[in-house]
């Protein structure tokens, strides 16, 4: 575990659905809100807004209904959390690509992190650009679990396709730790590991 005073869980969107969440069944580790991350990331940064429609931001002549998680005006950014449900409906995932070009059309750098990769210092360093003095969150703690009903078996094509394409991009690391942790559960009906893998393969057959 880190040797810093604050213990780091597993993402949430805040700090109170982190809360609610609880315990991690799989890990016994606690959650903790993007908010608390956003907090050490940026600490000079007051302008988070949280769940808010952008004003003046049009689609097919309408006002945008769309919502980011958090986003700040003077540092022109977005950040998504990406739940469990943005891997399981196609509809969904294509959508978030519909609301990511909307985003970066309209200026915005856009920060997306999925359930499954944690924010480490190595992780933040490379979605953020940003370099924090403690370690952060512990990266040698899988985030994938049966108890949790979160793995690939429990998600849909695309989303085990999206996984292994944002594992390889952000954090081969975290997918090493997290396919050895699947495979030691044991339960491929459970756990779906070999989704994974042969979507892994293919992205590094295509290196």
């Amino acid at each position: 575990m880190n040797t810093n005073s604050k213990v780091w869980g597993f993402l949430r969107e805040t700090k109170a659905l982190a809360i609610a969440a609880g315990i991690d069944k799989d890990t016994g580790l606690i959650r903790t809100g993007l908010d608390e991350y956003l907090n050490v990331i940026f600490p000079n940064t007051n302008d988070w807004i949280h769940d808010k429609s952008i004003k003046g931001l049009i689609v097919d002549g309408k006002q945008s209904r769309t919502r980011p998680d958090y986003r700040s005006e003077s540092l022109k950014l977005i950040v998504e959390f990406n739940g469990l449900p943005h891997y399981q409906n196609p509809d969904v995932i294509l959508n978030d690509l519909a609301k990511f070009n909307l985003y970066t059309e309209s200026g915005y750098r856009v920060v997306a992190i999925p359930f499954f990769i944690q924010l480490s210092k190595k992780v933040i360093k490379k979605l953020f650009d940003v370099d924090v003095s403690e370690e952060m969150f512990d990266e040698k703690i899988p985030s994938l679990g049966i108890s949790g009903r979160c793995t690939p078996a429990y998600l849909c094509p695309l989303g085990v396709q999206r996984m292994a394409k944002e594992f390889f991009e952000i954090s081969p690391e975290q997918y090493e730790v997290n396919i050895n942790a699947l495979r030691k559960q044991g339960d491929e009906k459970l756990t779906g590991v070999n989704f994974l893998e042969e979507e892994w393969k293919k992205l590094t057959r295509n290196r």
